[in-house]
């Protein structure tokens, strides 16, 4: 819990119960922690230099061991949380004054220095993770068939995003859905907080950041090749972002919680999906149902509804909350 501050588990350890007993000497911890009361003084003595704890040493030509004494963890641990404090805040003034820089230094660059090429597999996913990572507000991406450098699945940079704010939205290509596990994957992000629509196509795969940066694919047609482009503030980034927010209000919504009461769960992951563009025979593929099955309880809900196409049954579900 006190890492934040500096503190490695040992440390905490040791000064917790030295908070615990007041005041103690390395043999009396020792067995409590099971540590040589030689590793306890090594601690103890490091507790000192941070000014967690005091140390009463003996006159020297006596048997008595030095005794050590935390000091009040509210007003020894609030210095070291006002000292990170001024860290990050320093970081953080450190930081503003080289992104000016580098701003400053990018008006007098020529058109092509605002576009950074990168080709190897590495190095891009590691940019792909870097951006996400820098992002404040939100990410926007989009989502193609047969990802293979950074599959939707593996952006644990990402998870870490939505899990501290940042907002996420997706549009995802109606193909994609046909891969094994995909919907399961999709409806899972849906479910930890991401927006996500469908679209019959998407024509590029790109990540947009505080739409400030964006990235997508070097060559035409190549969505699925490592070689990418970082697009940096420019009349090209704001023509990416506007067709990004097209394709946005295009999208069919995947909602978090489709249906109610009302609605099987599994009718409405099969509403979502069939509002979604899916064929029938993607739908039963992705939730694991035969093509009999599916139509049966297609058929069922068009009888709950009082409907008699599909079409019919679409609009009424999107009025209802069905999915």
């Amino acid at each position: 819990m006190l890492a934040a501050l500096g503190l490695g588990p040992a440390e905490e350890d040791v000064y917790r119960r030295l908070v615990a007993h007041g005041h103690a000497c390395p043999t009396q911890l020792s067995a409590e922690t099971g540590s040589t009361a030689e590793e306890l003084t090594g601690l103890l003595t490091a507790l000192v230099d941070r000014g967690l704890v005091s140390v009463h040493r003996p006159a020297s030509g006596t048997d008595s061991a030095a005794v050590f004494t935390a000091a009040p963890p509210a007003l020894a641990l609030a210095g070291l949380l006002r000292q990170r404090h001024d860290d990050l805040r320093a970081a953080e003034l450190a930081i503003a004054a080289l992104a000016e820089t580098h701003r400053a230094a990018s008006l007098g660059r020529a058109s092509g220095d605002l576009i950074e090429v990168i080709t190897q597999v590495d190095a891009v996913r590691q940019r792909f993770r870097q951006i996400q990572e820098a992002a404040r507000h939100e990410v926007l991406s989009t989502v193609v068939p047969d990802l293979s450098v950074v599959p939707h699945q593996e952006n644990r940079a990402g998870d870490a995003c939505l899990r501290r704010g940042v907002r996420y939205q997706a549009v995802v290509d109606r193909r994609a859905l046909d891969a094994p596990g995909m919907t399961e994957d999709v409806m899972a992000s849906v479910a930890a907080g991401q927006e996500i629509r469908v679209v019959d196509r998407v024509p590029v795969k790109l990540v947009i950041v505080d739409r400030e940066l964006a990235m997508l694919p070097l060559l035409h047609n190549q969505n699925t090749a490592p070689a990418s482009i970082l697009l940096h503030p420019s009349g090209l980034l704001d023509a990416v972002i506007a067709f990004y927010d097209a394709l946005w209000q295009r999208g069919y919504p995947l909602r978090p919680n489709p249906a109610g009461p009302e609605v099987d769960p599994l009718d409405a992951r099969i509403l979502a999906l069939l509002l979604s563009g899916l064929t029938d025979h993607a739908v039963a593929g992705q939730l694991g149902l035969s093509l009999r099955t599916l139509q049966r309880r297609i058929s069922q809900l068009m009888t709950k509804a009082g409907v008699d196409t599909r079409i019919q049954l679409g609009w009424y579900a999107a009025r209802q909350g069905w999915a």
